[in-house]
């Protein structure tokens, strides 16, 4: 890795540069310069070398060819198709010059062409793990997964540890609804490469996806086994028990990972959670406080503290880390919901009320945005404020509840006639509610009389 960022051609073509000198350097010389830079991804030091490479070499095919890669990587397609024009003829037999083609083309969004270059580049039989990956790339694009496994399994013939193409053989037998094959194809694989820890992560994750955790975990140990400094793997194993709810032997898992960690906040957050799981409260505060230690910005740690503390019958130290977590992720409508009912909870009825318009700004169709809202003006004897909400509800929610609450504001504020009103078309979407709305709104009782009285 050193050498490749210490590439002793680029760094004389940068002196050269910064220093205004004119130094000579053969066509190879400068394809391996601009090979270091497009790899690198200093796509403007790619350029500058190409262009002073055409300057000592301008009939130069190879440089030429790195010229087009990079116009494909800044996107100048005009020029790239006029570069495609220019070489045609004279480079068809170059993979290199095959390889921009089919790029050309699959950046543009036509794979058909793009895998009928591929499949000329073959011909040349060079780069043919590179090429049948391509190819099955843009059968993907097409979404024929059928062909796409043709290839990825050609690309793994001819690199059989080439990762990616193990991955994506899996996948594509996923697509095409094939377990068995899979199943089959990844045991073949395991019987010659039993040191892969790519495979016996597709094998742990084959019967993890098929709810065989126990098989899954034999795939994650195998890894384990080969490699016991795979952080990842850990997490895959533990949620395997999770799964099947043996919670104390997740936990195992989570805090053998924790010693390889250099970031703990998010498995002590795990651990936490399993000791919820579990109905073991404190040590699941614990867990969750040392996750807040590790990262004091981890809102996920503190909501869930909030509903431990609710659950052990404390909701003023519930309501101080909702407020918390709320503060660091104040789009999540879920905490703003959260917080909303702490407050409730709390007697803190006009703090709520910031929460509750969040929502039905949020979610205007949802009725029980609405509902709550002016159910919490009214709590605190807003009715004129409660009305107009109430009316807006209504215009997207014709429910007899929001009926009942706005006679029952009018009725508050003395406006019988339009309490009457309202009531008499709560009564008619849904007089099954009367009972409970009687004893919520006590001032609704005796117009309800009345209006039985009137009817008869």
């Amino acid at each position: 890795m050193e050498e490749f960022f210490e590439n002793e051609l680029a760094k004389k073509f940068e002196d050269m540069i910064e220093n205004n000198e004119e130094f000579y350097f053969d066509t190879e010389e400068y394809v391996e310069i601009i090979i270091y830079y497009l790899e690198l991804g200093d796509f403007s030091y790619a350029e500058m070398a190409v262009n002073h490479a055409l300057k000592i070499h301008p009939n130069s095919l190879e440089v030429k060819t790195k010229q087009l890669e990079v116009f494909l990587e800044l996107e100048r397609y005009a020029k790239a198709k006029e570069l495609i024009d220019e070489l045609h003829q004279s480079s068809l037999e170059e993979t290199d010059f095959l390889v921009c083609c089919a790029k050309y083309y699959s950046n543009l969004g036509n794979p058909k062409k793009s895998i009928e270059y591929c499949m000329k580049a073959l011909e040349l039989e060079e780069e043919e793990n590179f090429l049948h990956n391509f190819i099955a790339d843009e059968y993907v694009n097409l979404d024929d997964p059928f062909n796409a496994l043709k290839h990825y399994t050609s690309a793994l013939e001819h690199d059989p540890y080439d990762d990616y193409s193990l991955e994506n053989v899996m996948l594509c037998y996923n697509k095409l609804n094939r377990p068995q094959e899979a199943l089959d194809f990844i045991n073949q694989y395991l019987d010659r490469f039993p040191f892969s820890e790519t495979a016996w992560y597709e094998y742990g994750q084959f019967f993890f996806n098929k709810k065989n955790y126990d098989e899954a975990i034999r795939g994650f140990d195998y890894i384990l086994a080969i490699n016991s400094g795979a952080v990842g793997v850990y997490a895959n194993k533990a949620a395997c028990y999770e799964a099947m709810s043996e919670w104390d032997k997740a936990i195992a898992v989570y805090e053998e990972m924790l010693d390889l960690e250099y970031t703990k906040a998010f498995t002590y957050y795990k651990i936490g959670l399993c000791y919820k799981e579990a109905k073991k409260l404190v040590p699941a505060l614990t867990s969750f406080q040392k996750s807040l230690r590790e990262d004091p910005q981890f809102y996920l740690a503190m909501m869930e503290q909030s509903n431990i503390y609710e659950e052990m019958g404390n909701p003023k130290e519930a309501l101080y880390f909702a407020q918390e977590a709320v503060a660091l992720n104040e789009g999540n409508l879920e905490y703003q919901k959260r917080l909303a009912f702490l407050y409730i909870t709390c007697g803190e009825y006009e703090e709520s009320l910031g929460c509750l318009k969040k929502l039905i700004d949020a979610e205007p169709n949802r009725f029980y945005n609405w509902y709550a809202y002016s159910e919490v003006l009214m709590l605190i004897g807003d009715y004129e404020e409660a009305i107009p909400i109430l009316e807006k509800a209504l215009q997207m929610h014709q429910r007899a509840e929001l009926y009942y609450q706005l006679s029952n504001s009018y009725f508050n504020l003395k406006n019988d006639a339009e309490g009457v009103l309202a009531l008499e078309k709560a009564l008619e979407l849904d007089s099954s509610l009367i009972k409970d709305m009687q004893q919520k709104y006590p001032f609704i009782k005796e117009q309800v009389k009345k209006i039985k009285t009137k009817k008869k």
